[in-house]
């Protein structure tokens, strides 16, 4: 009688931590659904990068993490856009850097490589490759209202707002600014380089 007694509180005790188990995961689950929904909400999605033209701080077919929610664009951040010219980039979002902002004017010296915003010479560590090709921009050129003039960081390989194709960008077609590598990038050639992972610049 009293072995029964003692193997019933035995199982009431292990059901219980069965419970307690099976209710501890429903927590951390509908908890990390949660901060899911916030991260999707408050940081942005992430997004695959398409093409060379932002090389060589971002690759062909990096996963990045961009922030949309209450974003202002600012001289030298990194924008992913979704294009108005369906025919020339087929509703593919694009990757850009932010040269102006609206007001602001923009000139190229096409000899030198340089690059004035307002008059002022800008300093560009990130350019990949020499802005030598024109692409059709003739400046100085003001940045309208309520856009941004935006340009690659492989000047070579990059469609930017040098172009009519792409020219300036209203903001209200901007998706978010890229905040780092989630997942970087690999090829035939090139492996995945892990120490790529982290934040943008």
């Amino acid at each position: 009688m009293e072995e029964q007694k003692v193997k019933k509180v035995k199982n009431k005790e292990e059901k219980s931590k069965v419970q307690m188990d099976l209710y501890d995961w429903v927590q951390c689950l509908f908890s990390a659904l949660i901060c899911g929904i916030l991260i999707f909400i408050f940081i942005g999605r992430s997004i695959g990068v398409v093409g060379r033209s932002m090389e060589s701080t971002l690759k062909d077919t990096d996963r990045v993490i961009m922030r949309s929610l209450f974003y202002e664009p600012q001289n030298g951040d990194i924008v992913v856009f979704q294009s108005t010219n369906v025919d020339r980039f087929n509703n593919i979002p694009l990757v850009k850097r932010v040269i102006a902002t609206e007001g602001q004017s923009v000139d190229i010296n096409f000899d030198t490589s340089e690059v004035f915003v307002d008059g002022e010479l800008v300093d560009e560590p990130y350019t990949y490759t020499m802005t030598t090709n024109r692409d059709g921009f003739q400046g100085p050129v003001i940045v309208k209202e309520g856009h941004v003039f935006v340009m690659g960081d492989n000047r070579a390989a990059s469609i930017d707002s040098r172009s009519a194709d792409v020219g300036q960008i209203d903001t209200r077609h901007i998706l978010g600014k890229v905040l780092f590598i989630l997942i970087p990038g690999e090829s035939r050639t090139e492996p995945r380089d892990w120490s790529r992972f982290g934040v943008v610049r």
